[in-house]
C-alpha cells in the first residue's frame, strides 16, 4: 500500500494490518455485533489468525489493512481483499467495524471507497465483488453508497445456526 489512503471527511485513513493486530482483530471478530453478519460465525483464535497472515497475507493472497481514526491512530476495524485472482484480475471483499462509536457514521462507506480505489489503482484489479447476508440492509446500503451494485441474491446459500439465509452479491467494477 504505497499511497495515502485517507479520507479527511470521515476522519479515517487505511494502514496495513501487522502481527501486533492480532489481539485486537480476534476480539473484534469474536465479538457478537461483528460476528453475527459474517457468513463465517465461528469464534477466531490467535493461532488462527496468526496462521492467515502466514497463508493468506504473506503469500499475496490477501491484502488487509487496519481503519484507523486521523484523530489519534486509534484502530476502528478492518478492510480486506482475499482470493486475489490475477488471471481474472479479481477478488473478494470484506469490512468489519470493530469498535462500537464508530459505526453508524459513514467509516464503512469511507472505508470501502478506499480500498476499493487501493484495488483499482494499485492492485489494477479489474473486479472487486462481496456477498452480504441479505438482512444486513445496513451494510448492503453502505456498499452501494461506495460504489457497489447489486447483482444477484443467492436464496437459501448459507446454512447458520441450523438456518439456510439469502445472500446478496455485489460487485464494483474498475472505471
Amino acid at each position: 500500500m504505497t499511497g495515502s489512503y485517507r479520507d479527511e471527511q470521515a476522519g479515517i485513513y487505511l494502514r496495513l494490518m501487522t502481527s501486533e493486530d492480532t489481539d485486537l482483530i480476534v476480539a473484534w471478530r469474536n465479538s457478537d455485533a461483528v460476528r453475527k453478519n459474517f457468513i463465517y460465525q465461528e469464534l477466531f483464535t490467535r493461532e488462527g489468525h496468526e496462521n492467515w497472515i502466514r497463508t493468506q497475507v504473506e503469500t499475496g493472497r490477501v491484502v488487509q489493512t487496519i481503519i484507523c481514526d486521523l484523530s489519534g491512530d486509534r484502530p476502528l476495524g478492518s478492510v480486506y481483499i482475499r482470493d486475489i485472482d490475477r488471471q481474472h484480475n479479481k477478488a473478494e471483499y470484506g469490512i468489519f467495524i470493530g469498535e462500537a462509536d464508530a459505526r453508524g457514521r459513514g467509516v464503512g462507506t469511507a472505508a470501502a471507497r478506499l480500498m476499493l480505489r487501493y484495488c483499482f489503482e494499485e492492485e489494477k484489479l479489474h473486479r472487486v465483488y462481496l456477498r452480504a447476508l441479505a438482512g444486513n440492509e445496513q451494510a448492503i446500503r453502505s456498499y452501494e453508497k461506495a460504489g457497489f451494485e447489486r447483482e444477484g441474491y443467492l436464496r437459501q446459500d448459507v446454512c447458520i445456526d441450523g438456518e439456510y439465509r439469502d445472500i446478496v452479491w455485489m460487485a464494483a467494477i474498475a472505471k
